[in-house]
């Protein structure tokens, strides 16, 4: 997870290329080593659903899970106790993990 989170800190947000759904996604081949599956759905909290993950209260996430932010809504990234990444202008952009609505468990 480290070396994913040092390789796109300053990766600039691109809808096609680089958006939340696919750092969601490198977070999770980073932690699992696997590629899940998922469905397209009306909403960005339905779509993580279909890829199997389990949801977690928020405050009980832990780093490398998957989590979603509202206003805007996006998919980000638990760092650490306390901290989020989402994908940015710029790079990564930091967050309280109290910003977020829902977290899914990605790993053990």
């Amino acid at each position: 997870m480290a070396a994913l989170i040092t390789a796109v800190e300053h990766r600039p947000f691109d809808a096609a290329r680089w958006n939340c759904g696919r750092f969601a996604l490198a977070a999770v081949v980073a932690c699992t080593g696997q590629r899940p599956s998922w469905q397209h759905r009306p909403s960005l909290a339905a779509m993580a659903d279909t890829a199997g993950f389990p949801r977690v209260p928020v405050p009980f996430a832990r780093a490398g899970d998957v989590v979603l932010a509202a206003h805007p809504e996006r998919l980000g990234v638990v760092l650490d106790a306390g901290r989020v990444a989402f994908v940015g202008p710029a790079g990564l952009l930091r967050a309280p993990i109290t910003t977020c609505v829902v977290a899914w468990r990605i790993g053990w």
